[in-house]
């Protein structure tokens, strides 16, 4: 038997409000964008007017930031959304993607940089020659990144926003950048003019990292790669605590943007009733939800054997085949027509059925053993049937 939970199209909205998600997520993002597009305008201006590559390159890694910030204000928007009838699973999906998108943005503007500053370095007449402004204006950008990183970090690690932790990175990555300017700046005004395109070099390759980091983790989230090992553990360990749970097989686990789901069976003693069973299941999927941080759904299949080890019972006829097969055996038999309840086991590959019969259907033991064997003899001549049993109430 198989018990599925009958929440269909709202499970990922069931920590927190996604208004609030969005709108704390939004409200980061444009104060980065502010931010960026003053940067970026600055670095650009003066780099140019104060003859720095390193420091036009950084102004283009800015701009790129700004582009992001643009990326991740639309998938806030329609990655919180909740789930429905088109998309069951939710809409986390739209971060991930919007996440390969900026890393492959990266990878694009630090090969241009990249490229640029190469042939200037074969090209000394091409060299720029910056001087204290490009310097001043590296510095400024350090700090105003680096508290932009803080600040988006910090929202990030509240709404667990892969999303906006990799823009928080972002913004870092820029103060870093800002950094390898003020060192090429600082070289070319000490004597050193090759110094400030190697910086743009250096910025540039520093900016693919990124890039390839980010398409790479989200690519991987996309082909339903499972959390890390030590989560898997986590998420086994807790299903085990499960009073009723005998062992546990097929766990799978994938990424839905911040969330994680997750599936699993389970093996329960084969003569539970569906609703103890469904029950076992419950309690395994509450348990991992409050449990385990990332998990917001989980999808639970009792089974009553080990069917990764146990012959396969999907060929046994139905329900309604066995009984039908069974009162044909039973039909010269007066007492079949005062059985209460047929219960069968589909069990390894094989058919075990209990009979209820009424205790007024016997008069003493040795009748009601008589009547046992004249209902199980028959009936044990089925291929499919193991082995009867019947029981009186």
């Amino acid at each position: 038997m198989t018990a599925e939970h009958d929440h269909h199209y709202h499970f990922l909205s069931g920590r927190g409000s996604d208004i609030e998600r969005y709108r704390a997520a939004r409200q980061v993002t444009v104060v980065g964008a502010v931010v960026n597009l003053l940067l970026a305008g600055a670095k650009v201006f003066f780099g140019i007017i104060g003859h720095s590559q390193s420091l036009v390159a950084d102004g283009v890694h800015s701009l790129s930031d700004l582009v992001s910030d643009g990326m991740v204000l639309v998938a806030a928007k329609h990655g919180s959304r909740d789930a429905d009838e088109t998309h069951p699973y939710g809409h986390g999906r739209i971060e991930t993607v919007v996440t390969v998108a900026l890393g492959a943005l990266l990878l694009l503007v630090a090969g241009g940089i990249m490229v640029d500053a190469v042939r200037r370095l074969f090209s000394p007449e091409r060299l720029f020659h910056p001087g204290m402004l490009a310097l001043v204006v590296a510095a400024i950008s350090v700090l105003a990144k680096e508290a932009l990183y803080h600040y988006t970090q910090r929202v990030a690690k509240r709404l667990r926003s892969n999303l906006l932790r990799a823009n928080a990175w972002h913004h870092r990555s820029d103060a870093i950048s800002s950094v390898v300017v003020m060192i090429g700046v600082g070289g070319t005004m000490a004597g050193l003019p090759y110094l400030d395109a190697i910086a743009a070099v250096g910025v540039a390759l520093m900016i693919a990292k990124v890039g390839w980091d980010l398409a790479w983790h989200s690519l991987r989230e996309l082909v339903d790669t499972a959390l890390d090992a030590d989560r898997v553990e986590a998420i086994r360990g807790s299903i085990l605590s499960v009073d009723g749970v005998y062992a546990l097989h097929s766990l799978r686990t994938r990424r839905m943007g911040q969330d994680a789901l997750a599936d699993v069976h389970i093996l329960v003693d084969p003569k539970l009733s569906v609703s103890e069973g469904h029950h076992v299941s419950e309690t395994v999927r509450n348990r991992l939800i409050n449990e385990i941080e990332e998990i917001q759904d989980v999808l639970v299949h009792i089974d009553p054997e080990d069917d990764e080890k146990s012959a396969p019972s999907i060929d046994l006829p139905s329900r309604h085949e066995v009984i039908a097969r069974l009162k044909e055996h039973w039909q010269h038999l007066p007492v079949v027509d005062r059985i209460e309840r047929i219960t069968l086991h589909y069990l390894d590959g094989a058919l075990s059925v209990e009979v209820i019969l009424p205790l007024s259907a016997t008069r003493d033991r040795a009748h009601a053993q008589e009547l046992s064997r004249a209902l199980a003899a028959p009936a044990e001549q089925l291929p499919e049937v193991e082995r009867v049993q019947v029981f009186y109430s």
